[in-house]
């Protein structure tokens, strides 16, 4: 049996140090359920005051694809946990020191690797586990881009290997889309701005997440856990809206569990995952993951016992995790509206008047018209009015620029 967690004290020599790469409004909330247990923060990100900035103990500005002044930064703060946030990471410095012995990375080094280009996920989940996946291909210029999409058919999906929250995404109907599609995958691509990947359209009925915890119990075993279903509504790969729990036939949620559990299990290391999936009828595709709290999960700071980000932070820390629905929510995202910096929000006393809403701002330093500045959580005995209701309260949020 392994020993109970000791958590320390922050500041001092017994402190429990958790570094985050990449400090955005998911990563805020992660710092601040570690906050909660007593564990130093060092948020980490490409630009000053990023949400996560600003709750955690110290901050650190620097280009994280940098991989020589990833690990200097790590040698100086020398963290007992390294959590990835985002996909924009130097992972082969990752693996490099956790092979050494020099990094603990949540949930592995390995993980963070795989998940960061679509090509190395999707390649584990259709050929290395043998998973329903819509059909793929991969390009890296326009003339193979058209020879894929050849093989693949209309419709079709195009996305960046390497990308997050949609960018750079785009579905595409006819070969005079093509050039255009191909242009905004390399603008929206983080890193690799030449390599994108195609998928065939799936004619499905629904797509959810399904947030998978890996945690340890009582004799120190690695189990597997799920929240309830997550669907939501995306709009050009982004999400804005989700509501839980999403309604599904008892062998679409069998067959969803035991991919996801296919999935991190190979993954492995403990945390939370964001497991996407397409679902018609009672057959399921596996779409794709990430190894920390997903953005749609953000409704689970009103519907579940325990939100995504406490359960991700319990669970790096080998801590028990409770999975339990508390009640039907919903939330809908709040863009910024305008390209400015210290924008200010008009309308939340309304908005938090809406009963069962809640409001989250997360802080962003500069706003741009599609940037995601809040969220309008609510619930209600339904998710049908808590949709209602979370759309309501993200309607009254005015983003405007002071004078």
């Amino acid at each position: 049996m392994k020993k109970p967690t000791r958590l320390g004290t922050p500041l001092s020599s017994s402190a429990t140090k958790v570094m985050l790469l990449g400090s955005g409004e998911l990563g805020k909330e992660v710092i601040i359920a570690l906050q909660r247990l007593g564990v130093e923060v060092i948020a980490v990100d490409r630009y000053e005051n990023a949400p996560g900035h600003q709750v955690a103990h110290r901050a650190h500005v620097i280009n994280m694809t940098d991989g020589a002044a990833l690990a200097a930064l790590i040698e100086q703060e020398k963290p007992d946990l390294i959590v990835p946030e985002i996909e924009a990471i130097a992972t082969e410095t990752l693996v490099k020191l956790e092979e050494a012995g020099l990094a603990r990375v949540i949930p592995t080094a390995r993980a963070a690797w795989l998940t960061m280009n679509r090509e190395g996920i999707r390649r584990l989940a259709g050929e290395t586990l043998g998973l329903a996946t819509s059909p793929y291909r991969f390009a890296d210029s326009l003339e193979e881009l058209k020879a894929a999409i050849d093989q693949i058919g209309y419709p079709c999906v195009i996305k960046p290997v390497m990308s997050s929250s949609g960018k750079g995404q785009s579905k595409i109907d006819g070969p005079d889309e093509i050039e255009s599609a191909w242009n905004y995958a390399a603008a929206g691509g983080r890193v690799d701005a030449g390599r994108v990947i195609v998928e065939g359209f799936i004619d499905f009925d629904y797509e959810i997440t399904l947030l998978t915890v890996r945690s340890l119990n009582e004799n120190g075993d690695t189990v597997t856990s799920f929240c309830d279903p997550i669907g939501h509504v995306q709009v050009k790969g982004d999400y804005v809206e989700s509501w839980q729990p999403h309604p599904m036939p008892g062998a679409a949620l069998e067959k969803a569990r035991d991919i996801a559990r296919k999935v991190t299990e190979n993954l492995g290391g403990l945390g939370l995952f964001g497991v996407e999936l397409f679902v018609k009828g009672d057959m399921v595709w596996f779409s794709e993951v990430s190894p920390r709290p997903h953005d749609t999960g953000m409704v689970t700071m009103v519907s579940q016992v325990q939100s995504e980000f406490e359960l991700h932070a319990k669970a790096i820390l080998g801590l028990p995790v409770n999975t339990a629905l508390r009640t039907p929510g919903a939330s809908a995202v709040i863009y910024g509206q305008h390209e400015a910096r210290g924008i200010a929000f008009d309308g939340v006393a309304e908005a938090l008047r809406i009963p069962g809403a809640e409001i989250r701002l997360f802080g962003k330093p500069e706003s741009f018209a599609r940037r995601r500045m809040g969220v309008a959580l609510a619930s209600a005995d339904n998710v049908e009015t808590a949709r209602i209701r979370a759309k309501q309260a993200a309607a009254k949020v005015k983003p405007v620029i002071p004078e």
